[in-house]
C-alpha cells in the first residue's frame, strides 16, 4: 500500500515463519510505530478499551444492534471495565424489560448515544492529488 513503509516494516515483512515465533515480538512495536499504530499489552486496560471502542465503531457503521453491542461488551467485560460500565448496565435493562425499565428502543437509543460517545472518529478524507484533468489550462 502506497504510503505504508518503514524500515522496522520492511524487517518485520522478510521475517519468515521459522524466525517469526523469536523475532516478531521485538519487531512489532516499532513497526506498528512506523504505522503511526501503538500496540496495546495483551490483557491491559488500554487493550480492553479499544476493542470497546471498536465494536461501538462497529455498531455505528452498522455491522452490531445496539442489543448485540452492550451483550458483547458485557459478556467479554462485565461491570469491570469502567468505560464500558455503561454499557454493561444497558444490557443488563434488557433482561428488566416488562418490569418498568423502559422499551426496547428506548435501551437501544442509549446504546446507540453511547457507542456515538465511544467509536473512534474516522480518519479525515483524503482529496484526490490533481491530475493533468484538474489543473487550469
Amino acid at each position: 500500500m502506497a504510503g505504508l513503509d518503514g524500515p522496522a516494516l520492511r524487517i518485520l515483512a522478510a521475517c519468515t515463519r521459522t524466525e517469526a515465533d523469536y523475532d516478531v515480538p521485538d519487531l512489532l512495536p516499532p513497526a506498528l510505530e512506523d504505522l503511526g499504530l501503538v500496540l496495546c499489552p495483551a490483557g491491559g486496560v488500554a487493550g480492553q478499551e479499544a476493542v470497546v471502542r471498536a465494536l461501538a465503531g462497529r455498531m455505528v457503521a452498522g455491522g452490531l444492534t445496539p442489543r448485540e453491542l452492550a451483550a458483547r461488551v458485557h459478556r467479554r467485560f462485565g461491570h469491570g471495565l469502567p468505560l464500558a460500565g455503561r454499557l454493561a448496565e444497558l444490557d443488563d435493562d434488557y433482561d428488566l424489560l416488562g418490569y418498568g425499565a423502559g422499551t426496547p428502543a428506548q435501551l437501544d437509543a442509549e446504546i446507540t448515544a453511547e457507542a456515538l460517545r465511544l467509536a473512534p472518529s474516522p480518519p479525515p478524507r483524503r482529496r484526490p492529488a490533481a491530475g493533468p484533468a484538474d489543473t487550469p489550462a
